[in-house]
């Protein structure tokens, strides 16, 4: 997007100007992190990256241009970027062109939120729909593909490249939070997420059959391999993918039909290949990245990024916080972009995604405002689930076990809570961003604000539930016994001292 405009652009043209493109303007926030991934890529092969923590400095602060890369790009053989190559197509696997013949499916099975269960899809999407996509779109979705994609079983058989061609993998996203440092261009972007690469970049994987690195056979169980470099680990292929072209409107090449089987499988170094990962604890204590979940929100997990740029040693976060950029005017100058893919077992759901602003030197601050405004959420939420089982115990005395769930689902307000809560979080923490690392205290005073906020609009919601109660005595008893118990949680000892106006110390 250039000036507002959206734009399309080639690679080359995106590394020339990516300081004139505000950001990539893709069909999901994950086909916007591939796009970013491969671009690191092609940074990376092209040597287009810093070769120190200290260099790496430099670039952002400079504004470093990434010319080097497009003119890498533009001197590459055109037969090596080619998407339907008969031998060596782009990112693909051309072993897969008898399969294809015969196993062939309409172009959902390539975008990841169309690809369902294979079956009949949420936005009735179907395999066999007859539905294609530009060369540009199947590209795009294709990288999507090789770094997002859930783990299943292929529609094809295994009898010619080995049985093994239809275990699918989970990609090298899945089942994760990607975190993005964004700029306020796609070149600052790229240059706060490229990193010095501690050794050889490695080469680009532009098809499955280019020399250069040991592809798996599908006779047997993968070996995982150790990524040569930065440059072959984001354009690594996690799908064995092949593009049938055909003709469409006024002759513009399409993508009419795709076989995806299964791809490389990574062993990945926690340190060397996750520099953006953020590591926390399952129920069980087993340490991991930090993963989407479909009951708890996003942002509410947002101290688990501000915790990173504070205490990590290495990898981006560590880089983020030796930042010292002058401040000019309000908000944030970077934004951490967190990114996951929602999904029932092999069946994709949603992204889950958000922004979370950083300043350099206010990493501890943004903390404190995101932890302690989760933890605000987290009691009034609780509250609100405590009014509604005293109000249903009270309005339901003889309630059978089997109807309980169902009536105290009735009066909590819970479901209406949290979205509402989304946006002051953020306005929270933009309001952090304004006051600057120049104020003593920039979090107390708007911390306060924010709960009370929280408070007036958890008590409205919760009168709104209990208005569903219809008139009667015991009705009547059981608001008034639902609306004490919220306002005594709201002063006791035990709640948050900011829904008493008092500033937390901690």
């Amino acid at each position: 997007m250039i000036d507002g405009a959206t734009a399309h652009h080639s690679l080359c043209s995106l590394l020339a100007d990516a300081d004139k493109v505000a950001a990539l303007d893709c069909a999901s926030p994950g086909e916007d992190v591939a796009v970013v991934e491969y671009l690191m890529a092609i940074c990376f092969a092209s040597g287009t990256c810093p070769s120190s923590d200290q260099e790496w400095r430099e670039w952002v602060l400079e504004e470093r241009e990434l010319t080097r890369a497009a003119e890498w790009l533009g001197d590459e053989p055109d037969d090596s970027w080619d998407l339907f190559h008969p031998e060596t197509p782009l990112l693909q696997n051309s072993r897969l062109a008898e399969d294809l013949r015969e196993s062939g499916t309409g172009t959902a099975q390539l975008v990841i939120e169309h690809s369902g269960d294979y079956n009949q899809h949420f936005d009735h999407h179907h395999l066999e729909l007859d539905n294609p996509l530009t060369a540009a779109e199947a590209f795009r979705a294709m990288l999507t593909q090789h770094v997002y994609a859930p783990y299943g079983r292929a529609r094809m058989p295994g009898k010619r490249l080995g049985a093994k061609v239809t275990n699918l993998a989970a990609g090298r996203l899945t089942g994760r939070i990607r975190v993005v440092a964004l700029g306020r261009t796609l070149g600052e972007t790229l240059r706060l997420n490229l990193y010095p690469p501690g050794g050889p970049p490695g080469a680009l994987n532009t098809s499955w059959t280019t020399d250069g690195v040991e592809r798996r056979d599908f006779e047997q169980k993968a070996t995982p391999r150790v990524p040569q470099g930065p440059a072959d680990l984001h354009s690594a292929l996690g799908r064995s993918v092949l593009l049938r072209p055909g003709r469409g409107p006024h002759g513009l090449i399409v993508v009419d039909r795709v076989l995806i089987g299964a791809g490389e499988i990574l062993a990945l170094d926690p340190k060397r290949h996750l520099q953006d990962a953020v590591f926390s604890r399952t129920m069980n204590g087993v340490r991991k990245p930090l993963w989407p979940s479909p009951s708890r929100a996003l942002w509410r997990e947002a101290h688990a990024l501000y915790s990173a740029v504070r205490e990590a040693e290495t990898g981006l976060y560590a880089r983020l916080r030796t930042l010292r950029s002058p401040r000019t005017g309000t908000g944030a100058p970077y934004q951490l972009w967190a990114v996951g893919l929602l999904a029932n077992k092999a069946l994709p759901m949603a992204w889950a995604h958000g922004t979370y602003p950083y300043a350099p030197g206010m990493a501890a601050h943004l903390y404190r405002a995101s932890r302690r405004g989760s933890d605000l959420a987290e009691y009034l939420a609780g509250t609100l689930k405590a009014a509604a089982v005293l109000a249903a115990e009270t309005a339901f005395p003889a309630l059978r076990v089997a109807d309980e769930a169902g009536q105290v689902a009735r009066l909590d307000a819970r479901w209406a809570f949290w979205p509402s809560a989304e946006t002051p979080f953020h306005e929270l923490l933009d309001e952090v961003v304004d006051r600057g690392p120049e104020d003593d205290d920039p979090v107390s005073e708007p911390l306060i604000a924010y709960a009370r906020w929280l408070m007036t609009t958890a008590r409205t919601q919760l009168l709104q539930r209990l208005d569903a109660l219809p008139p009667s005595d015991r009705n009547h008893r059981a608001r008034a016994r639902a609306i004490q118990r919220f306002d005594d949680d709201m002063s006791g000892d035990r709640a948050p001292a900011e829904l008493r106006g008092e500033i937390a110390r901690d």
